[in-house]
């Protein structure tokens, strides 16, 4: 079995975690995320059902939303076990169930706010309200929920928790606070601050709540995902460029590297409650799983 190790990590890799019924096979992977029990969701695009859902030892164990969710995209789930969800081709965000029922949806179906670009992953002339294939939704500690507006738009937007639009921000841009190009992911603190990978841009901005500049990591490399665990310790997911490999790497709170490793090009990452970090790996259709060794000493 193959390792990896860097500063105080070390894990086993099991490099085809997820084992799928007999005759299935896997589609394009966009998502993964773990539930309060660590059953594992993954979303896949390109195939029915989008939505498999595994045990912590890569045992199929259900899996829906075929005809119900058109292109999904990250996943994330809160403590209440609700998971949220793009569905970018839909131009929607939605809540819900593990189970698959629909609780909340975002966005008018199939209508896509205009930005004046056409391709994803542009450079749009103008930001827009909600949405142009948003990236990722997520449910702050305060109830409200953020969503990255990023393929076809430059955005966040924050709702309450009854789903109404409070406040966006962000414009077209390749540098200075608040301009965004692709803002792929983000994730919500413990204190309310949101954390969103400016994927194009190669960095990591920080705002208040309310959107309020509140800093920077600079020098990423088209980065993906972003992971807090209980301790708030950051894994970031990097997709590469042609002078550096995808890595994930660890880092501490202030943004101090920790630990970082090579990996295959991935498109989201998640820690279960054991430490261990699942990795969509995306156009190779599989997931990776590392096992995180106890700390030695």
């Amino acid at each position: 079995m193959a390792t990896v190790q860097s500063g105080n990590y070390a894990y086993d890799v099991i490099e085809d975690w997820a084992k799928l019924p007999q005759g299935w096979t896997l589609g394009i992977l966009v998502g993964v995320a773990v539930d309060s029990q660590d059953r594992v969701y993954v979303c896949q695009q390109r195939q029915d059902p989008p939505i498999l859902v595994f045990d912590r030892q890569g045992v199929y164990l259900t899996s829906w939303g075929t005809g119900e969710i058109n292109e999904g995209h990250t996943l994330s789930i809160g403590p209440d076990d609700t998971l949220l969800m793009p569905d970018r081709g839909s131009h929607q965000a939605l809540k819900l169930s593990l189970s698959g029922e629909r609780l909340m949806a975002l966005g008018r179906k199939g209508w896509a706010s205009d930005t004046g670009v056409t391709f994803i992953g542009g450079l749009p002339p103008r930001s827009a309200g909600p949405f142009n294939m948003p990236t990722r939704v997520f449910a702050a500690p305060s109830g409200e929920i953020y969503v990255s507006d990023g393929y076809r738009n430059a955005r966040v937007h924050r709702f309450s928790a009854a789903g109404d639009l409070l406040s966006s921000w962000g414009t077209p841009g390749s540098a200075g606070p608040g301009r965004f190009h692709l803002p792929h992911s983000l994730w919500v603190d413990g204190q309310g601050l949101v954390y969103v990978c400016d994927r194009k841009n190669n960095r990591v901005q920080i705002f208040s709540p309310t959107g309020e500049f509140a800093g920077q990591w600079p020098d990423l490399v088209s980065v993906v995902d972003i992971f807090m665990d209980a301790t708030e310790t950051v894994y970031i997911l990097e997709g590469g460029s042609d002078a550096a490999p995808p890595r994930i790497k660890v880092l501490d709170k202030a943004g101090k590297l920790q630990a970082q490793w090579d990996s295959p090009y991935g498109h989201q990452i998640w820690v279960d409650s054991h430490g261990d970090v699942y990795l969509a790996v995306c156009w190779e259709q599989r997931i990776l799983k590392y096992v995180r060794r106890p700390a030695s000493g």
